[in-house]
């Protein structure tokens, strides 16, 4: 190897999600300027250890390198430090030596698949590299010595025992104080989570790497972070990653595990964990599940109470100079005694919450970068038809996939394949896990299978699917979208299919909570399920809450009726607060308007009230038609008539005309024919004028 004449130092940033394992090193146009390198040119980065990686364009500006955790290890650094980045000149490799660097490698990998997976690939002796498919393995010997360019004619000598960086490098620079490698969870592992990262990088990594920062503020470092949000975010992910990344002794506490039902070994446990973390420090403590060990005291918990003190105890009893970290976890943050969540003892708390489009887009492509996608396989569209999916769902979802590949029947590693045909399969059997207590569904109704009624239809996509679609132009024009909508109008004329419907154009989430189903005889548990209606509603957002029979859960208050005041509390509460988010539209439908408290009715809650009337002629056409499309009608019936003597019918009655019509026809053709003859006589049913007149007579005894 040549050195080139330009240096530069540069501070260490992570890799983008999509260059992991792939040895790229993101350089901005000004560094790359320094040193008159190009994108792929080699460089060669020196921490402790000598590395090479291959130059990538960079659209940022600053003086910093952007390298994934399998590069930063061969240099023997970590994010935040800085390394001095030089040009270099490669060969190419005549014979490189490969090492496991994990006893989980892939044991099926031949040195003819490493060799054409390598390919182009830039390594030096020292260096780990991640190959797809195969796993982690470290470089112990190159010919010719130094950087090195793998290319077809390269001999693979793969040796089946399990090396570290340390063992291979043999720079005198090493340290034996240096980290031994690590090859679980890295940052870039965690895909829509970089701000929450950012955040707990900057309460962890610096009390831990620079204590005297602090001191010199004449401040206490913080003693810990509490990650809360829905199960599945990706909370105990985060702590792994920092765990793997971080110089630092880490310790992993479950909650449940700590529980004892002898008396006083729960606290020991306890000791036991935060006295290893204080003689191996700096060092991490991780409490997965805290609510399990601190929820709130009350006098009749006395194990529990003793634990929550111990943990306070604990807490308070760490020296600012110990350099202990505690990390907790929990998706019930509300249950957690409010001693806990005081500053001095976990001091920030960190929401993980339902990633957004962009976020989902990410976690997608961390779980899919290793998948042979087919070419009609695109991220940000899967992105956007699985509103309220959380990391957890999203990787059941690829794996989901990658199953639907292998039942298609094709077993040939190298002709796998996952399709989007996979993706949409997979969608069918798992559910966003942040919507599961009340069910999510993306209706497959659209405004097509809605007839008539266009005026209202047009009102209803200026109120809800505007606000939802067009959120910068509400902005631009300085004023909010309708906070709510009510759909009100006689039974039967199309409320929850216009909802439905609505959800379906817009392609969010729809929740629907029949208004009965919230009613419960014990006090509390109502206003409670709608709490928790509204919080679900707002993790999986966009999403639309529809109400219907709103008049069983906000009928007027001053009734006498406890229950019913308490709730309608409740829900005008919740509909204050859900004013204020620009991706949930409230939808609610009654046939008796009058019967609504008017504190929901007002501006600010669900301002815009749409009548959904019966529909006129022209409406009980389209109607028709909706309901009798496909269908076999004799050449005689006329949907114009029969649209102008339906007069007064809704749209519910038009479609048990149809029905009642049809199977009128089908009872004429079953009493004729032998049943072993169906399939042969299924095209003689016709649906004449006589089966409608015989209906709306059928319909009219009824009502």
């Amino acid at each position: 190897m040549t050195d080139g004449d330009g240096i530069v130092e540069v501070r260490v940033e992570g890799a983008r999600k999509s260059d992991a394992g792939r040895g790229r090193a993101r350089i901005p146009d000004a560094i790359k300027t320094k040193l008159e390198v190009l994108s792929g040119d080699p460089v060669i980065i020196e921490g402790s250890r000598l590395t090479v990686a291959k130059v990538w364009p960079s659209d940022e500006d600053g003086q910093f390198v952007r390298i994934d955790s399998d590069t930063r290890a061969s240099a023997g650094v970590n994010i935040g430090d800085t390394v001095r980045v030089r040009t270099g000149s490669v060969e190419d490799a005549q014979q490189v030596t490969l090492h496991p660097a994990t006893e989980h490698a892939n044991e099926t990998a031949s040195e003819q698949s490493l060799r054409q997976q390598l390919r182009d690939d830039l390594i030096r002796k020292g260096k780990q590299i991640r190959v797809e498919g195969y796993g982690p393995y470290v470089v112990t010997n190159t010919t010719p010595a130094g950087s090195v360019k793998i290319t077809g004619s390269t001999q693979v000598e793969l040796v089946p025992s399990v090396a570290s960086i340390e063992e291979s490098n043999k720079n005198p620079a090493d340290s034996e104080t240096e980290r031994p490698v690590e090859t679980a969870t890295t940052y870039e592992d965690i895909g829509g989570l970089d701000e929450e990262l950012d955040l707990v990088r900057e309460m962890i990594e610096l009390p831990l790497s620079e204590p005297e920062l602090f001191t010199r503020l004449g401040i206490e470092p913080p003693k810990g972070v509490l990650l809360y949000g829905p199960p599945g975010t990706g909370k105990t992910l985060i702590a792994r990653a920092v765990a793997n990344e971080v110089d630092a002794y880490f310790d992993t506490i479950s909650g449940p595990e700590i529980v004892s039902k002898y008396k006083g070994e729960s606290e020991e446990r306890l000791r036991q964990a935060f006295e290893d973390a204080s003689e191996n420090a700096p060092a991490i403590l991780f409490i997965d599940e805290i609510d399990s060990i601190a929820g709130a005291r009350d006098k009749d918990a006395d194990m529990e109470n003793r634990v929550v003190a111990q943990l306070l105890t604990l807490l308070d009893g760490l020296e600012a100079n110990e350099q202990v970290i505690v990390i907790g976890a929990t998706n019930r943050v509300d249950a957690i005694d409010d001693a806990i969540r005081r500053g001095g003892r976990f001091d920030r708390e960190i929401e993980i919450g339902v990633p957004d489009v962009t976020a989902r887009r990410e976690i997608l492509e961390v779980h899919t970068r290793d998948m042979p996608l087919g070419e009609d396989v695109d991220p940000v569209t899967v992105a956007d038809r699985t509103h309220g999916f959380v990391g957890a769902d999203l990787a059941s979802l690829c794996r989901e996939a990658g199953m639907s590949a292998l039942r298609r029947g094709n077993h040939d590693a190298a002709e796998l394949e996952v399709s989007y045909a996979d993706f949409e399969t997979a969608m069918t059997g798992v559910e966003p896990s942040g919507m599961r207590e009340y069910v999510a569904e993306q209706p497959d109704t659209t405004f097509e299978e809605v007839g008539g009624l266009e005026e209202t239809k047009n009102r209803l996509t200026e109120a809800v699917e505007w606000p939802l679609t067009y959120g910068p132009l509400f902005e631009e024009a300085g004023t909010d979208p309708p906070s709510g909508v009510l759909l009100y109008g006689p039974p039967g004329t199309g409320k929850t299919l216009l909802a439905e419907g609505i959800a379906g154009e817009s392609g969010v989430n729809f929740v629907r909570v029949n208004g009965p189903e919230i009613l419960d005889r014990y006090v509390g548990e109502s206003e409670a399920a709608i709490r928790d209606l509204f919080e679900r509603a707002r993790q999986a957002a966009p999403s639309i809450v529809f109400l219907d029979e709103l008049d069983a859960i906000a009928s007027s208050r001053g009734d006498g009726n406890e229950v019913s005041e308490r709730v309608v509390s409740q829900l005008l509460t919740e509909m204050d607060r859900a004013a204020s988010h620009p991706k949930l539209v409230v939808l609610a439908a009654t046939n008796r308007k009058a019967d609504v408290d008017p504190a929901l009715l007002r501006p600010g809650r669900l301002e815009q009230h749409i009548e959904v009337p019966n529909p006129d002629e022209a409406a009980r056409r389209e109607i028709l038609e909706v309901h009798t499309n496909g269908a076999p009608l004799e050449e005689t019936v006329n949907l114009d008539e029969l649209a102008t003597s339906t007069a007064g019918y809704s749209g519910a009655d038009i479609e048990a005309l149809a029905r009642e019509a049809s199977m009128r026809a089908i009872r004429t053709v079953a009493t004729e024919i032998d049943p072993d003859e169906i399939e042969q006589q299924a095209d003689t049913v016709t649906i004449t004028d006589e089966d409608f007149e015989q209906a709306r007579q059928t319909l009219n005894e009824r009502q």
